[in-house]
């Protein structure tokens, strides 16, 4: 029963993420977190971040992380199948349709039409990964606020934006800047 609740779970994530591994995040956390359970909000932020800096689109590493949490290596198999199931039938298709009428204009509209939506999933997965770490509480209190991982977005995003440093850096960089905040924090 496990094994058919993670393919429908993930095949819905593979059918219906347009855009991209970022943009599923918000499809991916409600079967994961809100619907099933299988995971904490907390748990959930570990898995985004890991399934980013792995090698591989981030909706095919959630769902093998996922699946091989919940039931094993079928798990993984599974969760993993059904995510991929979605995209490898309907690029099959499209494929076609794309080949045969790539000179029609309406094809071109369509897909400009899809642009928007698509930056709309991938905000608004960054939006809630950012509440997430910056506020995980929801409270109202300003003290309630991580401020180390505010600095650290700050900071990202300002390396990212201004001087073009490489996105791997930058990680490397936060990821070793939160290991030392943290073995300070504990040291405290």
């Amino acid at each position: 029963m496990i094994y058919l609740q993670l393919f429908i779970s993930f095949i819905q994530v593979g059918l219906f993420s347009v855009g991209g591994g970022y943009a599923a995040v918000p499809l991916i956390r409600e079967q994961v977190v809100e619907a099933h359970h299988w995971l904490t909000v907390n748990e959930f932020s570990h898995l985004v971040t890991i399934a980013g800096m792995t090698p591989g689109p981030v909706s095919i590493n959630s769902a093998t992380f996922v699946g091989i949490r919940i039931a094993g290596i079928g798990g993984a198999i599974v969760a993993t199948a059904g995510c991929i199931l979605p995209s490898c039938v309907i690029m099959g298709c499209l494929a076609y349709v794309y080949y045969r009428y790539r000179q029609a204009s309406v094809l071109n509209d369509v897909l400009a039409c899809l642009r928007p939506a698509v930056v709309a999933l991938i905000a608004s997965a960054g939006i809630v990964m950012l509440k997430d770490t910056v506020c995980p509480e929801m409270t109202e209190k300003i003290s309630g606020l991580d401020w180390t991982g505010i600095c650290l977005f700050g900071a990202a995003f300002f390396a990212l934006r201004k001087w073009k440093k490489s996105p791997i850096a930058i990680m490397c960089l936060c990821g070793g800047a939160g290991l030392l905040l943290g073995c300070l924090s504990q040291a405290l």
